[in-house]
């Protein structure tokens, strides 16, 4: 299993947004943000791949992938916190 250092930099180097269920994606400590694509946290119960689809599909068709860049976004369904990284 890769660890979440080397997901973010793979997701880097290809210019794309990583979508995760892994809450150390917005631990600062555990790991730091900077310059990236843009990082989406589901917050979904339960966990379910039915339920992160229904949650991201409508969120993302309301933004351009410009929007995300350098942004960590914690997404539930009660609503989207935006939080400027870098």
């Amino acid at each position: 299993r890769a660890d979440d250092y080397e997901i973010l930099q793979k997701a880097i180097s290809e210019n794309r947004i990583l979508i995760t269920l892994d809450e150390h994606f917005g631990d600062w400590v555990i790991l730091p943000l900077s310059k990236h694509p843009g990082v989406i946290r589901l917050k979904v119960n339960p966990a379910t791949s039915k339920n992160a689809i229904n949650l991201i599909l409508p969120f993302l068709r309301l933004y351009s992938s410009e929007h995300f860049r350098n942004r960590l976004v914690i997404l539930s369904s009660k609503r989207a916190k935006w939080v400027h990284t870098a």
